[in-house]
């Protein structure tokens, strides 16, 4: 984890489970005698988003549907923080987040911990107003800005306006290519962790969430092309990488569009480790 991730100790459940009751109920003591949760639960999960939200960031409310991706927090910050260290030292940073989903974890987390002024765009509705629905219940939240995205075809265009300028645009893009693909390795993802669930979809994840015809390598390749028309409004275009394989063609497609610099960066959260790319003209 990045050195100033707050979360890279052991959750104290003694302090969480007051913030939030009903996180008790998925809280059990594993055989060496520490409290802990079963993190392939995304309900256990939502739970200790809650806590956790409330605790570091005074959120007073947070929520989800069933259906929608259940973001783990320490994750996710390490990508604002890596992403923090590629940031020229400004007086007021902007970020958007594209495809911010139901959840808007990245905006709380740009707002709350880093101050900055933060933008959300998605393309799905329900999402919207679910997002919308987070920032009016917490103060703290109100200078987060959403923008639906009217067409499903573009990511960047109709999101970014003639008169914005965005330090920097993090993106966890949809890494299945259809919904076969996304059900197949949810049950692998399932028999590995050797879960007893009947529930496919495990980890949670709407269609937009979770999958685009092509996949993430053709989601970031549109995503390189269309910041070339955006390349003086944005400081660092960035993306999340799941499969490290994908990264060759998607860095040989954003250098067709001659950027001054284009970086990976490797992150490390426990046993698990991921990437993002980004790049800038």
């Amino acid at each position: 984890m990045h050195t100033n991730n707050p979360f890279q100790e052991d959750y104290n459940f003694d302090i969480l489970t007051p913030i939030n009751p009903k996180l008790e109920s998925y809280v059990f003591v594993n055989k060496y005698g520490n409290k802990t949760l079963n993190f392939a639960d995304k309900k256990a999960v939502k739970e200790l988003n809650k806590a956790l939200l409330q605790q570091h960031y005074q959120l007073q409310f947070w929520d989800i549907p069933k259906n929608n991706l259940c973001p783990p927090i320490p994750g996710r910050l390490d990508y604002l923080l890596h992403a923090n260290d590629l940031l020229e030292s400004r007086n007021e940073i902007s970020l958007l987040d594209i495809g911010t989903g139901a959840n808007l974890i990245y905006p709380i987390l740009g707002t709350c911990h880093f101050n900055w002024k933060c933008t959300a765009s998605e393309v799905d509705k329900d999402s919207v107003n679910n997002a919308e629905c987070i920032v009016k219940q917490n103060k703290n939240l109100s200078s987060i800005e959403l923008r639906q995205q009217p067409f499903k075809s573009h990511i960047l265009k109709h999101v970014i306006l003639p008169n914005d300028y965005f330090d920097l645009v993090v993106c966890n893009p949809p890494f299945f290519k259809n919904s076969f693909d996304a059900d197949q390795k949810n049950k692998r993802k399932v028999k590995n962790l050797k879960l007893d669930t009947d529930e496919t979809l495990n980890f949670g994840g709407q269609s937009n969430e979770l999958w685009y015809k092509g996949g993430e390598e053709t989601f970031v390749k549109k995503m390189a092309e269309e910041s070339a028309y955006f390349k003086s409004q944005v400081g660092w275009f960035t993306s999340l990488i799941s499969q490290k394989e994908h990264l060759k063609n998607i860095k040989r497609a954003i250098n067709k569009t001659k950027p001054k610099e284009v970086r990976i960066v490797n992150m490390e959260q426990g046993n698990k480790k991921s990437r993002f790319i980004a790049w800038r003209y």
